[in-house]
């Protein structure tokens, strides 16, 4: 099983150029966090724009599981009524996470700070993950956790009766980690403070001051601090979540390695804690131009073109933009495949605890497909065969992780043969739209039997 479904075998093959518009879904981060933070408020939230694969659907039900009224209207608009911080009930069930990591890591951090108990599962890819990275730190404001050998789901959380803040110095980069810390921080007195060596993604800060807490970020010698005042009043927000960049790569990342390509992207968040991908790909060469730039819900917001780039070059990736790209690095080494030389990824230790290990995911894949391919713990290189240079013709296993399935997808739409992919049935965790919306452009993308 993969997710919440039978395995889906997939092919894709060369066609022709893609062209037209593509509408991606909401953004994911955002999402899970809109969902949460208005089972958090005090009164009606209202959500436009929410991504609606099964990752975020499972956190709109555990919302409801912790005493939320989430509701969906016919027309897409979802409408969150909250308890207020602190006022989340015991879950009568388990708390079913299916495939995400950010909503589960995300909801023990809501709840790590409230005198109930609540226990948590998931898929087997989610089940593998180590969740240590935030039980540790939710500890230190009281919480206990008791889950299987390696610190793995399924795991019971059992909320601190009386919380106390926290100041904690994340050990690795991760948007995660900092966010499950700041939601715990809001049921504690005082103030809880998160300091990052590297700035990760700041969706949370952003939205939980929109929602009326008193946040504060400033550089210190320590590194980046984030200041959280516990107790607040969180008021209920009206919320258009931006299209989501790391769905948005996908049919950009098509469009620069498919010939004659020309793909426009509307309506893309690029804060610039996420746009590291875009950053990349145009010193590589990539024709990629950004149009109406704007500001949405306090998120920058533009119009992106990507058009078929035949003289893309290897690069040397800086380990400090991981963070603003890390989910983007599959499909970063599909179009480093089909680049002049070598392109290093180095720092990105993080994708190998992800949904499955991604570079070696990915490193296996695009080695079936005639790719050259160096990798290390937390580095790996691609080395590319230039335009039309990847022989493809392979079947590559996508471990459950939906990224490495769209990716391998992808790289089939411009290598000599097709590529086929085991199960693409993750896919419909964070991008359910993913196999109307490219084929919609001219890709050739199907399922196959098994």
């Amino acid at each position: 099983m993969s997710g919440h479904s039978a395995p889906i075998p997939m092919i894709s093959t060369a066609r022709g150029p893609l062209r037209g518009t593509a509408h991606v879904p909401g953004d994911k981060s955002i999402s899970h966090r809109a969902l949460i933070l208005g089972a958090l408020a005090v009164g009606h939230t209202r959500i436009t724009g929410l991504l609606e694969g099964e990752d975020v659907l499972d956190t709109g039900r555990a919302m409801r599981a912790f005493g939320a009224e989430v509701v969906r209207d016919d027309d897409g608009t979802w409408h969150v009524h909250g308890v207020g911080v602190g006022g989340f009930a015991e879950p009568a069930q388990v708390v079913d996470c299916g495939n995400s990591g950010t909503g589960v890591r995300l909801i023990m951090g809501a709840m790590a700070t409230s005198p109930i108990t609540a226990t948590f599962t998931g898929d087997a890819s989610l089940n593998s993950r180590p969740m240590a990275r935030v039980t540790d730190p939710l500890a230190l404001f009281g919480a206990r956790a008791v889950g299987r050998a390696g610190g793995r789901l399924p795991m019971t959380i059992i909320g601190a009766a009386d919380p106390v803040p926290v100041r904690y110095a994340v050990p690795v980069p991760s948007a995660q980690v900092k966010s499950a810390i700041l939601l715990a921080g809001l049921n504690a007195p005082g103030e809880t403070v998160v300091i990052e060596a590297e700035a990760t993604r700041d969706h949370t800060e952003r939205m939980l001051a929109g929602f009326g807490a008193e946040i504060v970020t400033r550089p210190t010698d320590e590194g980046h601090e984030i200041a959280l005042t516990g107790r607040p009043e969180l008021r209920p927000q009206t919320i258009a979540v931006p299209r989501d960049p790391s769905s948005a790569a996908f049919p950009v990342c098509a469009a620069l390695i498919v010939p004659g390509s020309d793909v426009l992207v509307p309506g893309i968040g690029l804060n610039a804690t996420r746009a590291g991908l875009f950053d990349t790909l145009r010193e590589m060469g990539a024709d990629l131009t950004f149009e109406t730039m704007r500001d949405e819900g306090g998120e920058p917001v533009a119009d992106l073109r990507a058009r078929f780039s035949p003289d893309l070059k290897g690069v040397e990736v800086p380990p400090e933009r991981a963070a603003s790209m890390i989910d983007e690095y599959p499909v970063l080494s599909v179009v480093a495949a089909f680049a002049e030389g070598p392109t290093a990824m180095r720092g990105v230790g993080e994708l190998r605890v992800k949904e499955s290990d991604r570079i070696a995911a990915m490193a296996d894949g695009l080695r079936a497909a005639g790719v050259e391919v160096e990798d290390g713990p937390d580095w790996w290189v691609v080395h590319g065969r230039g335009a039309g240079g990847v022989p493809g013709g392979a079947q590559a296993a996508s471990r459950l992780d939906h990224r490495i399935a769209m990716s391998l997808l992808v790289l089939g739409l411009a290598s000599r043969a097709p590529m086929r992919v085991d199960d693409g049935a993750p896919i419909a965790t964070s991008f359910p739209v993913f196999e109307p919306l490219m084929t919609g452009l001219g890709a050739c993308i199907r399922r196959a039997e098994g």
